[in-house]
């Protein structure tokens, strides 16, 4: 199987971004974005995920952290597209549970070559760390509007906020892996009816 890389730069007066992933990692990362807490939900993908993942961005963080939350979605959105090529022979979906003590969420998600977010995380803090929780919606958005993936993200219980984020992003991660793993029995196919994704 070719190697599933790829690298993707963003320039803009609101943001600059490198990010840089192999889909068949070890779970290694380099997170850097000025925002503590994003770059620990950023870990929990690439470890989870098993996705080597490279994230270095200088945004306007004297503003507020939006469009660095939000483009590095984007970034990392486009990265796994590029990088899963034309998705013969994968399992396509992808579905984790996770819990950390009194939160539990469920992430499903769909390599289906169209952009969808559904998401439902009542959070019980507006911020954790220097995160606005609201962004994490917006990292999702960017994220499915450019990876053209279908995701249902769901925040089922919890009190703590940090607790409900961290369960939201390590079943991702576990979705994406599930997704993105090679079939065996479908090797050199697309998972699909209709012949394309």
């Amino acid at each position: 199987m070719e190697a599933r890389t790829a690298r993707v730069s963003r320039d803009t007066a609101e943001t600059r971004i490198t990010v840089q992933l192999n889909l068949d990692g070890t779970g290694q990362s380099r997170l850097q974005t000025g925002i503590g807490f994003f770059d620990h939900m950023l870990d929990q993908i690439a470890r989870h995920g098993l996705i080597d993942l490279d994230v270095q961005c200088e945004g306007d963080l004297h503003i507020d952290g939006h469009h660095t939350v939000e483009d590095v979605g984007i970034c990392i959105g486009q990265a796994v597209r590029q990088a899963v090529g034309d998705k013969k022979g994968i399992t396509r979906y992808g579905h984790s549970y996770v819990p950390l003590d009194e939160a539990l969420s469920r992430v499903v998600v769909d390599f289906s070559g169209r952009p969808g977010l559904v998401m439902d995380a009542p959070f019980t803090a507006g911020m954790i760390g220097q995160l606005d929780t609201q962004l994490i919606h917006e990292f999702f958005q960017g994220f499915v509007n450019h990876a053209l993936v279908s995701l249902h993200v769901d925040n089922l219980k919890g009190v703590n906020a940090h607790h409900q984020a961290e369960t939201i992003f390590k079943a991702f991660g576990r979705a994406l892996r599930m997704a993105l793993t090679p079939d065996a029995r479908s090797a050199g196919q697309i998972p699909s009816t209709k012949g394309s994704l």
